[in-house]
């Protein structure tokens, strides 16, 4: 429940919210489900009949907004920093500016089963759905998690994303669980963190949330509360050349069951993020906050490299959206015209400075949550406790 560090209490803005989880925001709810196992070696490849089997490291995360999204949309924006991903659904958000179905979280090669999961949940709740009230738009992220889990395997189905859907919950586990089971961050293991600050505006709190699901950034540049850790790091887990007479990435490739994961330089790999908030901000506003999740990004020494992908879906649970305006809705009128509260543009930098300090404790938040796993291929990635050990390093002292 939230991290067990935090950053630097002068980065956080504002006070975390009671989980410092994306939940903080009333009625956002969080589920995974997580997807270990075995299955055939290559199901695809030359020797599909083959009965060697490899380890599944993979799942799914789910991000339930609260209500019926389809019924009432919530106003909601996208930002991509670099398109190096296969997310489905942001065109529509970009385009309408809200969100109506909950948002999972998978590796690149089941992005088809979850969206076939949305679809089937959607379906099942609204018969109108291909019929009288147009299709829906699915929303689902990924970032790749081959270099640990099989993912040629497709072990992901449809079934995995509705129980993830169904299980989600106010506290949810971070690290390597469900959609972040496979993920690697800088070099060691990443994946499910999350963060949430509340601010206050003329005597009022709203909360905003961060939920990241981490597998990018290069170990060098790896920075913890302003801390350089990485090449520190780097240093003491990759032994020289010397020391076997084999290079680096060769060792890294056939270690046996070293350690796997310092000696890739580049920043590639993804990021995805999900911004939650309770406060009245329109789609404009919302893709604002969405773009100061690079802060957080930065500060951690990622830099959006050239084959990484950083997308974030940003959405407020304020000014719902009615699927029927201008109709009549179970005998109900839907009026054309809605009013609601905003937020004055005056009190964006509020927002984003508050987005900005959870982004980077959601990203430290997957680290330090996440356990050494083995992968498909034997390779190990540790995570950071058990390399700082390896290292001789010990934590920067957050605060908070």
């Amino acid at each position: 429940m939230g991290t067990a560090f935090t950053v630097n209490e002068e980065l956080c803005a504002s006070p975390r919210g009671g989980r410092n989880l994306i939940t903080d925001v009333p009625g956002v709810r969080v589920g995974h489900v997580t997807v270990n196992g075995r299955a055939p070696r290559d199901p695809y490849g030359r020797d599909p009949d083959s009965k060697d089997s490899v380890a599944l490291r993979t799942g799914v995360t789910a991000i339930v907004p609260p209500g019926d999204c389809f019924a009432d949309k919530l106003p909601a924006g996208a930002y991509v920093s670099n398109g190096f991903g296969k997310s489905m659904g942001l065109v529509q958000i970009q385009e309408l500016g809200s969100l109506e179905t909950p948002i999972l979280l998978t590796n690149t090669l089941s992005c088809g089963a979850c969206f076939d999961a949305l679809t089937r949940y959607s379906l099942s709740r609204h018969p109108s759905i291909g019929v009288s009230a147009g299709t829906v738009n699915p929303v689902v992220m990924e970032c790749n998690d081959g270099e640990i889990n099989s993912i040629r395997s497709m072990a992901v189905t449809p079934d995995d994303g509705e129980k993830a859907i169904a299980g989600a919950g106010e506290d949810f586990a971070e690290g390597d669980v469900g959609a972040g089971t496979g993920m690697r961050c800088f070099g060691l293991k990443g994946g499910i963190g999350s963060s949430s600050r509340v601010v206050a505006m003329d005597g009022r709190d709203f909360t905003i949330g961060v939920l990241v699901m981490t597998n990018f950034g290069s170990l060098e540049c790896l920075r913890i509360s302003g801390e350089p850790l990485g090449m520190s790091l780097a240093s003491a887990l990759r032994p020289g050349p010397a020391a076997s007479g084999e290079s680096p990435a060769h060792r890294s490739r056939h270690a046996g069951g070293g350690w796997g994961g310092p000696d890739r330089h580049e920043d590639r790999g993804s990021i995805v993020t999900v911004v939650a908030t309770d406060a009245p901000v329109d789609s404009r506003q919302l893709t604002r906050m969405a773009k100061r999740v690079t802060v957080g990004i930065a500060r951690c020494g990622g830099y959006i490299g050239n084959g990484s992908g950083e997308i974030v879906v940003a959405f407020s649970t304020a000014n719902r959206i009615g699927h029927w305006a201008g109709s009549n809705h179970h005998g109900r009128y839907q009026p054309l015209v809605s009013v609601g509260e905003r937020l004055n543009e005056n009190a964006m930098d509020i927002c984003f400075r508050a987005v900005a300090a959870a982004s980077e404790e959601a990203i430290v938040s997957s680290l330090v949550h996440a356990h050494t796993v083995t992968g498909y291929d034997g390779r190990v990635t540790p995570c950071l406790s058990d390399a700082m050990r390896q290292a001789g390093l010990a934590m920067p002292a957050g605060r908070g």
